[in-house]
């Protein structure tokens, strides 16, 4: 067998080699995806402008977009591969201030009720419960998740959104609040709540925030291990440095705070026109 016939079976059998294990992993994946156990869920109500639409879910995502007139729409997929997704209850709560939906796991008490304890271990219930929600016009959104990330887009109502594990991506015409504590926050919002501050925070992550050309705001945000840049003019009162800031946009207003520990934080014009402040 000469040199050239050597390495040429050589390399056929590495390239044999290659397409056998990417078959067996393609098979493996298919047979991991068939093991899961999927379940369906949906629910129609209406919800008038100024009430409260609130999600409260605890393994999986939360996905956010308008609705069409007074109509709200929720659908849930609930996937689980060791636990039996049907035994995840999803609970509608209506009263005067509006709609509540959560999910409620066997032998935990249920995250509807205002005494519940956010609970953080499931026992291992690898059931996920991601909802995709959407939002009438002027309706209040509140959307709580464990681990999961929560995403609302395009909304016209007050938005507030809670994860742990997981980011968070918000867009309203109206005032907003995003926390979580690993991953990273993003804001867009039309307008200041004129009763109090709003808040953006995280600890793994960094934080973007939109805000409308013509905003009057505090300005108060920190970080340990990150950069912070501004778009806006802001008139500096107190402490200004690397790692801290505090001024005055416009001619001032309710306090916009911003922290997190790792990563940057960054504060635009929604326009997307900059007078720049970068530390």
């Amino acid at each position: 067998m000469t040199l050239r016939t050597r390495l040429f079976a050589t390399a056929l059998a590495a390239s044999m080699v290659l397409t056998l294990v990417a078959a067996h992993d393609a098979h493996a994946w298919d047979r991991n995806d068939r093991d899961l156990k999927h379940e369906s869920w949906s629910w129609t109500g209406a919800l008038v402008a100024g009430r409260t639409l609130a999600i409260n879910g605890v393994n999986g995502a939360v996905i956010a977009e308008p609705g069409t007139g007074s109509k709200v729409e929720v659908t849930a997929e609930k996937t689980g591969k060791h636990q039996d997704p049907s035994k995840v209850e999803i609970k509608v709560v209506q009263d005067s201030d509006g709609i509540t939906i959560c999910s409620v796991y066997p032998g935990q008490s249920s995250p509807c009720s205002s005494e519940h304890k956010w609970v953080w271990h499931m026992d291992n219930n690898d059931v996920e419960v991601e909802y995709h929600v959407r939002v009438p016009a002027g309706v209040r959104f509140h959307a709580k998740t464990v681990n999961g990330s929560v995403s609302a887009h395009d909304l016209s109502g007050p938005v507030e959104a809670h994860t742990v594990n997981g980011a968070v991506d918000i867009e309203t015409s109206q005032s907003g609040e995003a926390n979580t504590v690993n991953g990273s926050v993003k804001a867009t919002v039309g307008k200041l709540r004129s009763d109090g501050g709003l808040s953006f925070k995280t600890v793994n992550g960094s934080i973007t925030l939109n805000l409308p050309d013509d905003t009057n705001a505090e300005l108060e945000g920190s970080t340990v291990n990150g950069g912070m840049h501004t778009d806006f003019p802001v008139t500096i009162s107190g402490d200004w440095g690397p790692k801290h800031m505090h001024g005055t946009i416009g001619r001032g207003g309710p306090t916009v705070h911003l922290t997190t520990v790792n990563g940057a934080i960054s504060v635009k014009r929604a326009s997307g026109k900059s007078v720049t402040k970068s530390l």
